[in-house]
C-alpha cells in the first residue's frame, strides 16, 4: 500500500513537472509575439522617450492604418498571393504525378530519377543566385510575377515528391487493382483514388510550402525589382528606409503578413495533424 502510494505521488510529481516544463516553454516562445504585439499598439515617441523596454504609456491602432495605407500593404499583401497560390498548385500538382509514378511503377531509372530529386533537397539554394538570375533574365521573366512562381514550383518540388512518394507507397494497392479493373484509367485512379486517400499529406504539404513561398524574402528580392511588383516581405523591408526606423510601423506591418499564414494553418491543422501521425502508423 505505501509502495503504490508513494508511486502515484511520484508520478504525479512527474507529471507537474512536465506541466511546469511545457508552460514554460510556450511562455518563452511567445515573448516574442507578445512583445511585437505591444510595440505595434505603442507610439514611437512612446519608444524613443521611454526605451524599448519601458511599459507603454499609450496605445493605439494607427500603425497598422499606416502600415496598410502608406507603408504599401494594400498591394504588397495581394502580391504575396498572386505569387503563393499558383506556385503551390503548380507544387502540389506535379509533385503529386511524379510521386504517383514513381511509388506505383517500375520503370528503368526510376530509382536514378528519385535519387535526382533528393539530392535537389540537399542542394544549398544560394549557390542558385547567380544562374537563377541570369536564367530568368535570358528568357525574359526577371522583374515578373513568373519569375517566382516557376522558381519555387521548381525548387519545391524534391522535397514534395519524396515526402508524398513515401506516403503513396502505403496505400494499398488492391485498391487500385480494383479501379483498374472496373475500367479505371491511370489518370483516372490517380485523380478519383489516390488524391482522395492522400489528401491528409497533401494539406500537411500545402500548410508548410504556403508558409515557406509566402515567407520567401530572398528570391523576392533578386527576382523583382519593380516595387508595384513585390510581396509583402521585401515591401516590409522597404518601411525601413520610408519611416526612418518607425518600428512600430514595422512591426505592425509584419503581424498583418503573419495573419494569412496563421489562418491557413488554423483552417488546415486537423489535416496537418493527420498527415503527419497517419504515415506513422501504417506497415
Amino acid at each position: 500500500m505505501t509502495t503504490a502510494t508513494s508511486t502515484n505521488r511520484t508520478g504525479a510529481l512527474q507529471r507537474a513537472m512536465l506541466y511546469v516544463i511545457v508552460y514554460a516553454l510556450t511562455l518563452l516562445w511567445l515573448v516574442p509575439v507578445i512583445t511585437a504585439l505591444i510595440t505595434a499598439l505603442r507610439t514611437n515617441d512612446d519608444i524613443l522617450a521611454r526605451g524599448f523596454w519601458s511599459a507603454p504609456t499609450v496605445f493605439t491602432l494607427n500603425n497598422f492604418v499606416l502600415a496598410w495605407t502608406r507603408g504599401g500593404l494594400a498591394h504588397y499583401l495581394p502580391n504575396s498571393f498572386i505569387i503563393t497560390l499558383p506556385s503551390l498548385v503548380f507544387t502540389l500538382f506535379l509533385s503529386s504525378l511524379a510521386a504517383y509514378a514513381l511509388s506505383r511503377f517500375r520503370f528503368r531509372f526510376d530509382r536514378l530519377i528519385l535519387f535526382i530529386f533528393v539530392a535537389g533537397m540537399m542542394l544549398p539554394f544560394q549557390i542558385l543566385l547567380l544562374p537563377v538570375f541570369r536564367l530568368m533574365n535570358a528568357i525574359g521573366l526577371y522583374n515578373t510575377y513568373w519569375a517566382l512562381i516557376i522558381f519555387h514550383t521548381a525548387f519545391q518540388l524534391g522535397f514534395c515528391t519524396f515526402v508524398l512518394r513515401n506516403y503513396m507507397r502505403t496505400i494499398p494497392g488492391e485498391i487500385l487493382e480494383a479501379a483498374r479493373m472496373d475500367g479505371c484509367n491511370e489518370f483516372r485512379v490517380y485523380r478519383q483514388i489516390m488524391l482522395p486517400l492522400t489528401l491528409p499529406a497533401m494539406a500537411a504539404l500545402a500548410t508548410l510550402e504556403f508558409t515557406w513561398i509566402f515567407n520567401d524574402f530572398l528570391w523576392a528580392l533578386i527576382l523583382i525589382q519593380d516595387d508595384a511588383l513585390k510581396p509583402v516581405t521585401t515591401g516590409l523591408a522597404a518601411l525601413r528606409g520610408q519611416y526612418v526606423m518607425d518600428w512600430t510601423v514595422i512591426v505592425a506591418g509584419s503581424l498583418i503578413a503573419t495573419v494569412p499564414t496563421v489562418l491557413v494553418f488554423l483552417f488546415l491543422q486537423r489535416y496537418f495533424i493527420a498527415g503527419l501521425t497517419l504515415g506513422a502508423t501504417k506497415g
